[in-house]
């Protein structure tokens, strides 16, 4: 690519990148002032590893869930580490920038005045959803909470970070029966959920039916194979090769719709043959019979009214009864929102993110949702501190999320507990120059997200062993040559094992072994997080 350039003058380079600028600048999409605000100070190009804290964990270790507090930046960076392409759902609620302080932008909230207020929201959400594309798997999709403020801002910039051909959806969330507010003279019973997937790959899962979605089918001429209701015959588009008459049994001749049958003429004849078309009324029309047995589900539909889903006078009602009538967080989601947007993406096994937790709601559906199917699904929560200027001794994270989420799993008050647990970590910045000064507990708890399924705390030892007879995890701290037969032996108790040390190549020569992959230390961290130089 470069050599195309080799020969040019300095006047021909100047006028090529006018030329680029101006395509840039005229390109349809979204445009936002990122070189002209304040930058955001959470931006930063050191290292983030994660300190675990047992104490504030809940159930025994190993952990299979994360909370995790520390700013979304960080904490997304540091799981791009292991879960590049690993999360099936991800669901936000993120600040909708409404002036009325919700919106946190260097320790400040931004106010409704704040000329640059559009701008900042967008540049924000920009890093973090960029990060987050890296995390979503490509049959995975996210779900971003959102109301009026920043609604169109927030489509534009989905298909601008997830590619337009992956918009999955709008979905219209009745949040309240009750007026929740005004917007000039409408009143407003509605936030908006925008979808978009990992790629094409993605479909929605049907929902469940229920028997008030059966009412419209019956079985008039006693049809053997049970209750049915009409279909349509005609194509939506225009298709001229589908454009044909149809001959009755008895002669007669229907003539097709404008825009043609639905289907071809040899598929006409055997859905006929087979008593799914039908002639009626003296043999003047057809119907497609649709029959209820071949109904396993019904496809999501576009809104999701507060009876189905929740609205937000629940999800206070819901928040109350967990932290004895006094609710420590004043706009929460329903758990049965979270629920459904669980239920069309989710399979038992799967890992799901949310990085704006706020009070834990996604947490308390995932596990609502195990309980229910007797899944295993993971959740990873990410919630800063929201510790401001005014506040600097807030701890969202540690004083909201993580208690609700604790009392969800073992119970409070005459509520049985639901199970489960969770590790509780918080972000660490490491500056780049600086990685041999990382922990080894701060290693081992890296190690065991990017080559497992859970977390355990260090322990004193020679090394940290995880795994089993197929394949393992080992870190090695500090190796000794006299270590050397002790390991040799530890590492013949599985057929793969992956050895990381500060000191790889010195075992290396110490311990041959075919069936050991070796990875240095910090290099391997370095490749993997993306530092450069």
């Amino acid at each position: 690519m470069a050599e195309r350039y080799e020969n040019l003058s300095r006047e021909e380079l100047i006028r090529l990148l006018v030329a680029r600028d101006r395509r840039e600048a005229t390109r349809f999409g979204l445009v936002w002032e990122a070189n002209e605000i304040e930058r955001d100070k959470a931006l930063n190009a050191d290292f983030v590893a994660f300190d675990l804290l047992p104490e504030l964990s809940v159930g025994g270790p190993p952990w299979r869930n994360l909370i995790i507090e520390g700013d979304n930046f960080d904490a997304l960076r540091c799981l791009r580490l292991a879960f590049t392409g690993r999360v099936k759902c991800i669901l936000i609620d993120p600040p909708y920038n409404t002036g009325q302080k919700d919106f946190v932008y260097n320790d400040r909230f931004v106010d409704v005045n704040d000329l640059w207020r559009h701008s900042k929201w967008v540049e924000f959400m920009y890093q973090r959803l960029t990060l987050a594309r890296d995390l979503l798997a490509p049959d995975g999709a996210i779900f971003v909470c959102i109301d009026d403020n920043e609604f169109h801002t927030l489509g534009l910039l989905m298909s601008k970070v997830f590619g337009e051909g992956n918009f999955v959806g709008n979905f219209i969330w009745q949040h309240s029966v009750q007026p929740k507010g005004y917007s000039g003279n409408v009143s407003l019973h509605h936030n908006f959920i925008v979808a978009y997937a990992g790629s094409p790959l993605f479909r929605l899962k049907d929902m469940p039916r229920e028997e008030h979605h059966n009412v419209h089918y019956s079985n008039p001429d006693n049809d053997p194979s049970g209750p049915w209701r009409a279909g349509d015959v005609r194509n939506a588009l225009y298709r001229p090769n589908l454009i044909y008459d149809l001959t009755t049994p008895s002669g007669k001749i229907i003539k097709p719709p404008a825009k043609g049958w639905r289907w071809s003429k040899g598929t006409m004849a055997e859905k006929i043959r087979t008593g799914e078309i039908v002639f009626r009324d003296d043999e003047t029309r057809i119907v497609r019979k649709i029959y209820l047995s071949g109904q396993s589900g019904r496809p999501v539909e576009s809104i999701w009214f507060g009876e189905d889903v929740g609205t937000t006078r629940e999800a206070n009602q819901e928040l109350k009864a967990i932290f004895d009538g006094e609710p420590p967080f004043s706009t929460p989601k329903p758990t049965r929102l979270v629920e459904r947007m669980l239920g069309v993406t989710t399979g038992p096994d799967d890992t799901v993110l949310d990085f704006f937790a706020g009070s834990g709601t996604t947490g308390h559906a995932v596990l609502k949702q195990n309980a229910a199917d007797g899944g295993r699904r993971r959740f990873i929560l990410v919630s800063n501190t929201e510790a401001t200027a005014e506040q600097p001794d807030k701890n969202l994270c540690r004083d909201v999320c993580a208690p609700r989420v604790r009392k969800v799993i073992v119970g409070s008050g005459e509520t049985a507990g639901l199970g489960g647990d969770f590790a509780y970590l918080r972000t660490c910045r490491v500056e780049r120059g600086r990685l041999t000064e990382l922990s080894h507990e701060q290693v081992w708890t890296i190690l065991q997200l990017i080559h497992g399924e859970t977390v355990a705390p260090f322990k004193p030892g020679r090394w940290q062993w995880a795994g089993d007879a197929e394949q393992a995890l080992l870190y090695v701290p500090q190796f000794r040559k006299e270590d050397a037969a002790a390991l040799r032996k530890q590492m013949r108790q599985s057929a793969a094992v992956i050895l990381y040390s500060w000191q790889s190549e010195l075992i290396r020569q110490h311990v041959r072994a075919d069936h050991v992959q070796f990875e240095h230390l910090p290099e391997s961290f370095s490749r993997r997080f993306g530092l450069k130089g």
